[in-house]
């Protein structure tokens, strides 16, 4: 601004000011743009230039916050009693909006099928580095894929966790999480009756060795006879909880593992087997024992009963803390209602569909004998009515979700922001007041979990002033801690973060080039080790090292 145009400026605030002078509630104002303006109250001499906006005192003065004029808080000519105290206010309102574009969150969201470290070689096209610069990884925020109970436990007492190490350190190196599915026993590698067992049955051989039972079941989908555990088999059961005490001693609290599917029994561990003419799942008792050996081991990962696990066992896996899945949405009506039990249990929710994204559009909606289609509406209508955290972008082996995100970009794009906890700032000001004593800076938020589930971890908000880079100058007030579950879908939450420095010290609010941030940590540690944070707000102004700007 020229000095012209200044003096212009400060002789209309001087004749404002003298009209005012009569009265301490008179108040006048200047416009600028809607919701961009900086709010003031109070009287002033000085005026400073800053870069940060516009302050005011107690006179309710509005003044475009492009201007780059700061008004100090020292009295503008009202007629006051010298004996009374009247605080100096200054009140910045800022301007927000929510984020553009996808945005990708911890511990929620969507996955795709990633089943070793060759997904991420550069080689594999469809892969986050391949050649086809495949979009549906930007809404990955977690791998999923199955490992074999026999290759993880080779032999009796030995365990090998080298390839799914490998796998974990590659996620891990991507930003991602993984949920992990063990699983027994895979019918989809039955071919003909000459189909080595080590192709389907995943049960380690020594199991077999000590005693362990098996029959002879007919594969439904070819007529092949195949071999099958004996699901409540004694010796099987043992070694069944045996194995989930080590794979607990590994990895229970990693933070690499996103959840674990109990699956211990029937195809693909999903507690049927509906496909085996012949075998027969263990009884509800012996269900039971199982989810309560795994819940006596896994003290701090997310467990989840696999899709076929319902009635009274469903009911027991709730008492226990264990949350359920389910893999037939969209081409089973009401298949997402069965996950609202776990959603009203604070719990978050998991979910598959009945086949991939193209196998489902060749589905013809007839029902009963059929499977819905994969249409945009029932797509969202899963993800609201079972009020999922998780869920699987697209489950073919073959793309990893290319496709799919080719067909639905904007739709996909924008249910990352409901899909799970969506933390969106819907009002931000921030007052100074100073007497003869002290100068208190105050920072009042709103905040709306706009997602369709709760945030299922402890979280950590805290507010700081910074450079424009995000790089922190101080704290502003005291970390605030959200516990898990308590910031549900929809709820709308107040936050203040207050601090006070005598009123002769210098306010670094005041500094030019001095601005305010809000970050949401998974851990305080990590806040007070200078660590960026993890989880973004869905508002405009977020910086690379993810926490938000805000602007006036």
């Amino acid at each position: 601004m020229n000095r012209l145009a200044l003096t212009g400026m400060l002789a209309a605030f001087g004749f404002m000011f003298a009209a005012c002078s009569d009265s301490e509630n008179s108040a006048n104002s200047i416009s600028g743009e809607d919701n961009n303006l900086v709010e003031v109250g109070s009287s002033s001499s000085e005026i400073i230039l800053s870069s940060s906006g516009i302050f005011l005192s107690s006179s309710s003065v509005n003044v475009p916050a492009d201007s780059g004029i700061v008004l100090s808080s020292s009295s503008i000519g009202n007629s006051l009693d010298s004996s009374e105290e009247i605080p100096d206010t200054t009140k910045i309102i800022y301007a927000l909006k929510p984020f553009n574009g996808p945005l990708t969150n911890p511990h929620k969201g969507f996955t795709v099928p990633t089943e070793a470290t060759w997904t991420f070689a550069p080689e594999f096209e469809y892969g986050p580095h391949g050649a086809l610069n495949n979009g549906a990884w930007d809404l990955v925020t977690y791998g999923s894929g199955y490992q074999q109970w026999n290759k993880l436990n080779p032999a009796k007492g030995v365990y090998d966790w080298n390839e799914l190490e490998a796998l974990l350190e590659a996620l891990e190196e991507h930003n991602m999480g993984y949920a992990l599915r063990v699983f027994p026993y895979s019918p989809s590698f039955i071919k003909s009756n000459d189909t080595p067992e080590e192709n389907y049955d995943w049960t380690p051989k020594y199991v077999y060795e000590e005693g362990a039972k098996k029959i002879t079941a007919t594969y439904k989908d070819n007529g092949s006879k195949a071999a099958v555990p004996v699901w409540d088999d004694s010796v099987y059961l043992h070694y069944a909880k045996e194995f989930a005490t080590a794979l607990a001693a590994k990895y229970d609290g990693d933070p690499r593992i996103e959840y674990i599917d109990v699956r211990t029994f029937g195809e693909w561990g999903e507690w049927h087997t509906s496909n085996l003419e012949g075998s027969e799942m263990p009884s509800v008792e012996i269900q039971k024992d199982l989810l309560k050996h795994y819940a006596s081991v896994f003290k701090k990962s997310l467990l989840v009963l696999p899709s076929d696990g319902y009635g009274d066992v469903y009911t027991y896996a709730l008492s226990l803390g264990i949350t359920k899945r389910d893999d037939c949405l969209i081409g089973i009506p009401g298949t997402a209602d069965s996950l609202v039990r776990a959603y009203e249990a604070n719990m978050p929710t998991v979910a598959e569909n009945c086949g991939s994204y193209a196998i489902m559009l060749e589905y013809t909606d007839i029902i009963p004998g059929g499977y819905l289609k994969w249409t945009p509406e029932r797509w969202v209508d899963a993800i609201t009515t079972a009020h999922l955290t998780y869920y699987v972008l697209d489950q073919g082996f073959d793309d990893c979700g290319y496709r799919f995100y080719n067909d639905n970009k904007a739709l996909a794009d924008s249910m990352t922001k409901v899909i799970g906890y969506n933390f969106r700032i819907s009002n931000a000001e921030f007052l100074t007041i100073t007497d003869s004593k002290n100068t208190t800076n105050t920072l009042n938020i709103t905040v709306k979990n706009t997602g369709v589930a709760p945030c299922f971890f402890d979280i950590y908000m805290v507010a700081e002033f910074v450079d424009s880079s995000g790089n922190a100058l101080e704290q502003l007030g005291k970390t605030v801690a959200i516990k898990k579950g308590t910031f549900k879908d929809e709820m709308v939450k107040e936050f203040s973060f207050t601090s006070t420095i005598p009123a002769r010290q210098s306010n670094v609010a005041q500094m030019p080039g001095v601005f305010v941030a809000l970050s949401i940590y998974e851990s305080e540690e990590a806040f007070k080790a200078g660590k960026n944070p993890t989880v973004r707000f869905d508002n405009d102004g977020i910086l690379e090292n993810k926490k938000l700007l805000l602007k006036q």
